[in-house]
């Protein structure tokens, strides 16, 4: 059963009767642009076709009351926002506090969620849970819908009330996917277009069976580290750092400079690999992902032995275009560009390389681009 018929089921077991609502968010994938979004460059996700899903219910008073699936339930009053809990509702309440930080008004409602995002894996279920919140309070209050507004709120609520340095990325994919395309995000501008995946091409994520929590990590570390950079080379952000100015021995350059390094590189080669997708070149945007992940690995140093190994695997299969970590790194998943007519034989080849590697087992997902949050009445 996919996560909308769990959410159902979900709901009629704790609320009783039916939602009047069933909002959709999807995960999302980057395929090129990694930790440039913070530092104002360019990103390339895709929203992809793994939900997250809640069914919605209006009630009369003002409580937010929901169950995440195999999570206790939850809560959330909209007139009293008190401390963070430290769970998956925390995403709930923040989003809720960040409407109503900025006036908008908001009514209760009973949800039941279910997800078929990954957690921790790097395809952003924190903005699957956090946009589809603003959906399921947009729909009940309704309130005006504007999704880049709506997308800034909830990157507000991760940053402020779950304590999470996230740029805008994950949001934007989440809010404005569209189906068979990616989005060239301009994180400084927020201008975006809608850029074609290649036809032919399947885009698949592999799943390292590794995990990291976001907050515990060295990811705000590398944030700190490209403030660093950007006040050492006299700029405001690394996105007006020529690439000229960084020398190109690593010997010479110390770690916030090998972050800068990466960044600067980061945003030339998203540039041009939108550049290829537009073309539907293929070959071409596969190599700028395996330079990517040469960079994320040497330069930014967030892979890890089992990134590494699933990425070299995937790289080595036939049928393979280019490969490279995606999300913040440290575990989770790599990401793939594979000729869709040998997308199956692609599995088998790298789950075996990988479990032979590692001593693990992989998972993966031939995804396709999908269109961003929406809803739909029961």
């Amino acid at each position: 059963m996919d996560a909308a018929g769990r959410a159902l089921r979900l709901f009629r077991e704790e609320f009783g009767g039916e939602p009047e609502t069933l909002v959709r968010a999807p995960g999302r994938v980057n395929l090129i642009g990694e930790h440039t979004d913070y530092n104002e460059g360019f990103v390339l996700p895709a929203a992809i076709d793994r939900d997250l899903c809640i069914a919605v219910r209006p009630r009369p008073d003002p409580l937010v009351d929901v169950r995440s699936e195999g999570r206790e339930r939850r809560a959330i009053a909209l007139d009293r926002f008190e401390h963070r809990v430290g769970d998956w509702s925390d995403y709930v309440q923040g989003v809720t506090w960040a409407l109503s930080e900025v006036g908008y008004r908001l009514v209760g409602w009973d949800g039941a969620i279910a997800s078929d995002v990954p957690v921790g894996a790097g395809l952003s279920s924190s903005a699957a849970i956090e946009l589809a919140t603003a959906k399921a309070c947009e729909t009940t209050a309704g309130f005006r819908w504007d999704p880049t507004e709506i997308a800034t709120l909830c990157r507000r609520a991760e940053n402020r009330w779950v304590g999470v340095a996230s740029g805008l990325m994950d949001q934007i994919a989440c809010a404005r996917g569209r189906r068979d395309h990616a989005i060239l995000l301009d994180c400084r501008s927020l201008d975006l277009e809608l850029v074609p995946v290649p036809g032919g091409a399947s885009i698949v994520i592999l799943d390292t069976g590794t995990r990291r929590e976001l907050k515990s990590s060295a990811y705000n570390d590398r944030r700190r580290e490209c403030e660093a950079a950007a006040r050492e080379l006299g700029v405001g952000s690394l996105r007006d750092v020529p690439a000229a100015s960084l020398p190109i021995s690593t010997a010479s350059l110390s770690p916030p400079l090998r972050r800068a390094r990466h960044v600067v590189t980061e945003n030339a080669r998203t540039l041009a690999a939108a550049e290829a997708m537009r073309a539907g070149d293929a070959r071409s945007m596969g190599r700028l992902m395996n330079e990517s992940h040469a960079s994320l690995r040497d330069d930014f140093e967030v892979s890890s032995e089992a990134l590494d190994a699933i990425v070299e695997a995937a790289q080595a299969a036939d049928g393979c275009f280019g490969a490279r970590l995606t999300g913040a790194g440290f575990a989770g998943c790599a990401v793939a560009l594979v000729d869709e007519f040998a997308a199956a034989s692609f599995e088998r080849a790298v789950s075996t390389t990988y479990a032979r590697a590692t001593g693990r087992t992989c998972t993966a997902y031939v995804c396709r681009a999908s269109d961003g949050v929406s809803a739909q009445s029961r």
